[in-house]
């Protein structure tokens, strides 16, 4: 089986299971921190496996696309040799890029034609040419072409581009299916559930894609402009529909009490830049809340950086000689930083699904979001 569901929490949609690929297993819930460019930035390999115990990363199928480029990464072998990394990897579709580049795109019912960023060429992806991209990348869980609906659009706009992700992802789905793995092990496709904040599309596009029976589902087009509360109302939407035998993988999201409230309604995987993102930007999550290390408050803190940390790094430096590298724009201050922040994710959900075997993963959230949110 792809996936063994363990159990869900008592007064909770909240669950543990294991997703089984052929480059590893990978417990849920899990994060995986966003590879873009074949990556984690500031980041090396080391850390990622021995200190930070990184399950499965990500790699953007547009990014990749561009620069190495299929060519190099099919004669490496793949982006997991590419990047000596052997563990699992999915590979986001590019539709996040269909709604974050709208200056430099188009969009038609063949597919997308962008303007690349970084030399202005242009390059078309369709259903077809991205299932083909993304078997050469090697990803072990590959993700539909989808359009990534604004979270502000109207219900006409939001129909119109669910419907439109649907009749790609029929045609992903026949590519897919009539293609073979590449470098001699399985690859997964995952449909993407879209409709906006609109409940009966939700629903629509839920129920029409769990008739397909994938080996797993992804919620897309939410925490891009909507409020919180809309998002974990569309996620129950969805999770009510979706199969339990199958994981659910929330895209993009996000801070980590939007992570825990999110297991609490039933998603399996999640990815986010904001832990590198805001350790490169001085910023740090705690379990005891937020901290900008850029404030002058930490200019003489010579206690470490997080006496409840979670990685090494957290009790080898102090406060004050990190915000010292941070202001002397030192690339090991970003780091280190960088480094805090996805030990940080991978204990927090970590915690979570121990909590969620030990049936009392609720109390334990409400009493930790809380706590979380805190600006220290």
């Amino acid at each position: 089986m792809f996936f063994d569901l363990h159990t869900t929490a008592p007064q909770s949609a909240a669950r543990a299971g294991v997703i089984h690929t052929d480059h590893g297993d990978i417990q849920t819930p899990i994060f995986m921190p966003v590879g873009t460019v074949g990556t984690v930035k500031g980041v090396h390999r080391r850390e990622l496996t021995d200190d930070i115990k990184v399950q499965i990363i990500l790699g953007n199928t547009y990014h990749l696309y561009l620069r190495p480029g299929t060519d190099i990464l099919y004669r490496a072998g793949g982006l997991h040799r590419f990047e000596g990394w052997d563990k699992p990897i999915l590979t986001d579709s590019g539709g996040y890029q269909v709604f974050s580049l709208t200056d430099i795109r188009k969009m038609t019912e063949d597919g997308v034609q962008f303007s690349s960023h970084i030399d202005g060429r242009k390059l078309m992806f369709t259903p077809e040419s991205v299932m083909d991209i993304e078997r050469l990348i090697g990803a072990d869980i590959m993700m539909a072409f989808d359009e990534c609906c604004p979270g502000t659009a109207d219900r006409a706009y939001a129909l119109q581009s669910m419907e439109r992700t649907h009749r790609w992802l029929d045609r992903c789905i026949k590519r897919f299916d009539e293609t073979e793995n590449i470098y001699g092990y399985r690859q997964h496709l995952f449909p993407i559930v879209q409709g906006c904040v609109y409940t009966d599309l939700r629903q629509e596009a839920a129920k029409r894609l769990r008739d397909l029976d994938r080996d797993g589902y992804a919620i897309g087009g939410l925490a891009v402009g909507e409020p919180a509360e809309k998002m974990y109302e569309m996620i129950e939407v969805v999770n009510a529909i979706l199969p339990e035998n199958k994981p659910r993988y929330l895209m993009g999201v996000g801070t980590p009490w939007n992570i825990l409230e999110s297991i609490d309604r039933g998603v399996d995987m999640f990815d986010c830049v904001m832990p590198t993102r805001n350790g490169r930007n001085g910023m740090i999550f705690t379990r005891n809340g937020v901290m900008n290390m850029r404030n002058l408050k930490w200019a003489d803190d010579f206690t470490c950086l997080d006496p409840d940390g979670t990685s090494y790094v957290d009790q080898a430096y102090s406060r004050a000689y990190v915000r010292h590298l941070i202001h002397a724009d030192e690339m090991l201050g970003l780091s280190i930083l960088s480094i805090h922040n996805l030990a940080f994710y991978l204990w927090l959900v970590g915690e979570a699904r121990q909590h969620i075997l030990n049936g009392d993963f609720r109390t334990w959230k409400d009493a930790m979001i809380p706590q979380l949110q805190q600006r220290l």
